[in-house]
């Protein structure tokens, strides 16, 4: 029997089930490319493992080797570290950097302080031992050599130690000709750069800058300072880098000259190194609340352990300060047992309260959003904050603990013991890190222990000695 062959046609087509096509990301790591790279690395698969890393991105690179363990990472530098990209350094955590730096001899970082602009080679040398510092700095050009020696001298985390000494600078008597020529003729060009600095050709000073988009289209005859912009947002090597980050998101600068004190160029700083900083302060200031470091990820446990032991430390005597406040007050928890169920609302409250007002403070200092007019103005929001706060809060616990209790009297207690509390929290959270910044202690630091035993030593106080007043 003949198969019916206009049915068949009638019909639809069977669709394919389609597969699941999973999204893969456009850039960074895959896991099972780490997989691979261990297990070559465990077997001592070195070929293999060079070709797995060889098309990835420098910054994949240093993630890789910080995703690591020790003693995996310390196998894969060692199988790499002949054809490992210079620019992977840069992109390390510190203590990351630091380690691989280790296991490198003095001819491989030479070659890598070779391939790098002055500034990222200034960031890996400074930690290194005096002596293999000495035998780096022997063998590398007069040139870098005193470049690199001259940002080490600047302060740590300054703009000095975040400039690149390689820019283009030109006398304002110049022509845009001469300009344009010079630059093609050049051999040691920036790799990146946005702006041309004008200097009097006399004493070095920066007098103007020539963005290159302008450059390029005026004509060759006229003289670089009747088109250069004489109104120069300059950077001196002394500033502190999350200052001159501040300053570039200010200004929306991408990129700005660096001068000594008599206002000489001496070098640049460009975008890319400022998003690293922006980074690395943020990081830097959240850890800090905590009263953790940097490194804490990376350390082992023993030395994660000393660093944090003072700061649990401090904690343990400011909690012992407030359990003897409601030491104090034991006669008065053991006559009405609802007291000890409710003080830890009090103190928890306030301790919350303090905390949103302590990080908005926080992190208003470290942008210098603070003047003489503002701070005050924004310590009474704070506490105009605290008190409304206090007061809705206290009215809604008020009714809760005397439904709960039966005892009217004990929610008025606790409403009141609400208002205080929130209403000191929301002061001292933005009061305390302005005073240890006035005295020149890092409020990020310090700031949460103090907040915490100020409003548990209040909090307590106020509802336990109101208690003991009102209802015994």
């Amino acid at each position: 029997m003949e198969p019916d062959v206009k049915a068949a046609e009638a019909r639809p087509p069977k669709k394919k089930k389609k597969k699941k096509i999973m999204a893969a990301p456009l850039y960074g790591l895959k896991p099972a490319v780490v997989d691979a790279i261990i297990d070559a690395a465990r077997v001592d698969d070195g070929k293999t493992v060079r070709r797995l890393l060889h098309p990835l991105h420098y910054s994949d690179v240093a993630d890789l080797l910080e995703r690591l363990d020790r003693d995996d990472r310390r196998r894969v530098v060692a199988m790499t570290r002949r054809t490992l990209a210079p620019e992977v350094l840069t992109e390390l955590d510190e203590s990351v950097r630091d380690e691989v730096v280790q296991l490198l001899d003095t001819r491989q970082i030479v070659a890598a302080v070779r391939g790098l602009e002055t500034d990222d080679a200034v960031e890996i040398l400074e930690d290194l031992d005096h002596q293999v510092l000495s035998e780096v700095l022997e063998e590398v050009s007069d040139a870098d050599r005193d470049a690199i020696e001259e940002g080490l001298g600047f302060p740590e985390d300054s703009a000095g130690r975040l400039m690149q000494r390689d820019y283009v600078e030109v006398p304002q008597s110049w022509t845009v000709g001469q300009t344009i020529d010079r630059m093609r003729e050049s051999a040691d060009l920036p790799v990146d750069f946005y702006d041309i600095f004008v200097i009097d050709g006399r004493t070095r000073e920066l007098v103007g800058k020539l963005a290159l988009n302008r450059l390029l289209r005026t004509r060759r005859p006229v003289r670089v300072r009747e088109i250069m912009e004489v109104d120069v947002t300059s950077v001196p090597a002394t500033m502190d880098q999350e200052d001159v980050a501040i300053l570039f998101r200010d200004r929306d600068l991408i990129s700005a000259p660096v001068v000594d004190e008599k206002g000489r160029l001496v070098g640049m700083i460009t975008v890319d190194d400022i998003v690293d900083v922006i980074d690395e302060e943020a990081e830097e200031d959240l850890l800090k609340l905590a009263g953790l470091k940097e490194r804490d990820f990376y350390q082992d446990a023993l030395a994660t352990t000393r660093s944090r032991f003072t700061w649990l430390g401090v904690n343990l005597g400011t909690a012992i300060l407030a359990s003897a406040v409601i030491g104090f007050f034991a006669q008065t928890i053991e006559q009405a047992v609802a007291l000890a169920v409710l003080m830890p609302i009090v103190a928890s409250m306030g301790g919350n309260a303090g905390t949103q007002t302590l990080t908005v403070t926080v992190r208003a200092i470290a942008m210098r959003q603070f003047g003489s007019g503002t701070t005050w103005r924004f310590v009474l929001k704070e506490g105009v904050v605290g008190l409304v706060n206090g007061l809705l809060f206290a009215i809604i616990m008020g009714l809760i603990a005397g439904v709960w209790f039966r005892e009217p009297m004990l929610g008025i207690v606790i409403g009141v013991a609400m208002v205080t509390n929130l209403l000191i929290a929301g002061l001292s959270g933005a009061l305390i890190p302005l005073e240890l910044d006035r005295r020149g202690i890092d409020p990020a630091v310090a700031s949460t222990v103090i907040l915490t035993t100020v409003t548990d030593v209040i909090g307590f106080f106020t509802f336990l000695g109101l208690a003991t007043v009102v209802l015994l």
